[in-house]
């Protein structure tokens, strides 16, 4: 299925290792484990990055929907 709305981008991305990055600059690399109708995340075995490089595991993260600037599947 080739995803054309952002929640059936967001369905194909589930169980899958994804890249977030928000409007601070700070990454956030884990499984997307679900997600709402206002783009709010959860992932697990979530790490937090900054400029690229590993600051700190986390394991399980809830991510503001109006935080987020860009998703990435990995």
């Amino acid at each position: 299925m080739d995803p054309t709305r952002p929640l059936d981008f967001l369905n194909e991305s589930r169980n899958k290792r994804v890249i977030v990055e928000l409007k601070n600059q700070k990454q956030y690399i884990g499984r997307l484990v679900s997600f709402d109708i206002h783009i709010n995340i959860v992932l697990e075995d979530g790490e937090e990055h900054i400029d690229g490089n590993l600051n700190r595991k986390l394991g399980k993260i809830f991510i503001r929907g109006d935080t987020i600037i860009l998703i990435s599947s990995e």
